[in-house]
């Protein structure tokens, strides 16, 4: 008796998984670089706050933004492309079956087998067929616009949302390094569950967030001590 086998992929997450954790990322990381930078600059914790908050907003529809220009790029030259696959395969049907059968030839099937499967999966869908082996175009990849802007936008204020929470249960002495550490942590929990995700090792994708970040906090608090140095 066959047992029942499956299979569990992550190519179906790259479109929401992709820009949740480049939002999440983008949140934690330029919200607590901006917080860091005020509060190294001595201000207190409304003007923090401000600054946070309008960092969040911001940012969040700069994200949104961004992504669904981006990604509409993507979907425009998809969709171009399919316009030209379908007029070829109304116009040029023999070729295009040869063509797709001369993919298969190069993947390793021989030219009798590539023949039959192109003519195969030409009469069941000739144009899915050929945005999937000719183009790379498939359901799971496709470019969509709302999704990944949605996406990012949401993680980006999640992200930001953590910052702000730590500087106002910090001591004013210790809000700088605090933030910090907290913003760091959190990043280093998040690359780990996107690594996991993606099917990535865990430390290694923890690791390349927290070092990134860190070299941004750093900078930023640089900037905010210098300019909250009074100049004689």
């Amino acid at each position: 008796m066959l047992k029942h086998h499956t299979e569990s992929h992550r190519t179906d997450r790259m479109g929401w998984l992709r820009a949740a954790v480049l939002g999440a990322n983008d949140g934690i990381v330029s919200t607590a670089s901006l917080i860091v930078g005020v509060a190294a600059a001595h201000a207190g914790l409304p003007s923090i706050l401000l600054a946070g908050v309008a960092g969040l907003v911001g940012g969040a529809f700069s994200m949104a933004a961004g992504e669904y220009i981006s990604v509409s790029s993507q979907a425009d030259i998809e969709r171009a492309d399919l316009d030209v696959e379908r007029r070829e395969l109304e116009t040029s049907p023999q070729h295009e079956l040869r063509e797709l059968a001369a993919i298969y030839v190069k993947r390793g099937l021989d030219p009798a087998l590539a023949g039959e499967v192109a003519a195969q999966l030409t009469r069941h869908d000739a144009l899915g067929a050929h945005a999937r082996d000719e183009l790379g175009i498939t359901h799971e990849t496709r470019a969509r616009p709302l999704l990944a802007a949605g996406s990012s936008a949401a993680a980006f204020a999640v992200g930001a949302a953590l910052p702000l929470v730590s500087v106002m249960l910090i001591p004013e002495g210790h809000r700088v390094v605090g933030v910090m550490l907290a913003a760091l942590l959190s990043l280093a929990l998040l690359g780990a569950a996107a690594a996991r995700a993606g099917g990535a090792p865990v430390l290694i994708g923890a690791a390349r967030v927290v070092i990134w970040s860190a070299l941004a906090m750093l900078a930023t608090a640089w900037v905010g001590s210098w300019f909250g140095t009074p100049v004689a």
